[in-house]
């Protein structure tokens, strides 16, 4: 085990450079950065000067070797339009990704899961084929246009919900929760709503199909001439092993949600990382969008070795092939 770790995070440096690498070169190709800093108005020495400031005067191998060291260190730069750490910056924002992207994942899996089950057991069953179908129209439409139906029913004809916009919240230990306060998950709701509908698709569908692989085994065979109650059958040995395949994908989309929860953050102006990152690519604040990526890198890179440490350990045969 601690040789496999030892290897994956030597992959994850890896893999963060490359990226960092792509994106810093990327950044530098798509526009100057000085024209959202100074007025139309101002001479070409002032802006030659904010340049030579801010070390765009460089080349883009000088600039990005400076950042790289800087990087090392902890430092990802400072934002060009506010001057704060652009570290910071996603700190103060990282609650409320993380907040939606929990509740919205938590529902998708309290749904997701018993569904799939049900799907799984009687495939031919009315039923069955509804909750396939539901699953085939959350995981096809996207994502702003579910947002905007549920904007449209909850907050524009009944009224009954906010549209926009995080509610109040409560500190805790120096962070901000919505979650404590009804006001906050008002709020939430529409969000958690539209991101977790498409990740709960996604789970009915894998519950489903491990469903109905486990079904023909032996051991459920077995315990059914054994005279067990569907119940525990479905309890203690359908349930258990097909956790594997829906800890892996659920712990994916977690990731995915928490590094690219863009779209939804933006239809309801939730103010996340993801908003966050728009505002600075629309902007052209570049230390913002470089630090965001290289740490959602990493922070991709290190979930998906929790999940192959929790695969692991629920999985015995997967043991033998970490030890070989």
């Amino acid at each position: 085990m601690p040789v496999f770790i030892i290897n994956r995070l030597m992959q994850a440096v890896g893999v963060i450079l490359v990226m960092s690498m792509l994106v810093f070169v990327g950044l530098y190709m798509i526009g100057d950065p000085t024209s959202m800093l100074v007025s139309p108005e101002a001479t070409e020495i002032e802006r030659q000067a904010l340049r030579s400031a801010l070390g765009l005067d460089q080349s883009v191998w000088i600039q990005y070797l400076t950042f790289l060291g800087n990087a090392v260190q902890g430092n990802f730069g400072r934002s060009f339009l506010t001057g704060q750490s652009a570290v910071q910056l996603i700190i103060e924002r990282m609650p409320a990704t993380v907040e939606l992207v929990v509740v919205a994942m938590s529902f998708a899996v309290a749904i997701g899961v018993p569904l799939g089950i049900i799907a799984g057991l009687r495939p031919k069953a009315v039923s069955s084929k509804a909750i396939m179908t539901g699953s085939i129209l959350g995981f096809s439409l996207p994502n702003f246009w579910i947002g905007l139906m549920l904007i449209m029913l909850f907050a524009v004809y009944l009224g009954v919900l906010p549209a926009s916009g995080r509610g109040d919240t409560v500190e805790v230990a120096g962070i901000s929760l919505s979650i404590l306060t009804a006001d906050g998950w008002r709020h939430l709701a529409l969000p958690a709503l539209t991101l977790g509908l498409s990740k709960a698709a996604l789970i009915i569908r894998v519950t489903r199909a491990a469903t109905r692989e486990i079904l023909p085994m032996d051991y459920i065979k077995f315990a059914r001439a054994k005279g067990l109650r569907s119940s525990r059958i479905l309890r203690v040995h359908v349930l258990k092993n097909i956790l594997i395949p829906i800890v892996t994908v659920a712990g994916l989309e977690f990731g995915q949600a928490i590094a690219f929860a863009v779209v939804t953050e933006s239809v309801f102006s939730w103010p996340g990382m993801g908003k966050l990152l728009i505002d600075s690519i629309i902007t052209l604040d570049r230390p913002v969008v470089v630090a965001y990526l290289i740490l959602m890198v990493f922070f991709l890179v290190m979930l998906n070795l929790l999940i192959d440490i929790i695969y692991i350990v629920i999985d015995p045969s997967a043991r033998e092939k970490v030890k070989d």
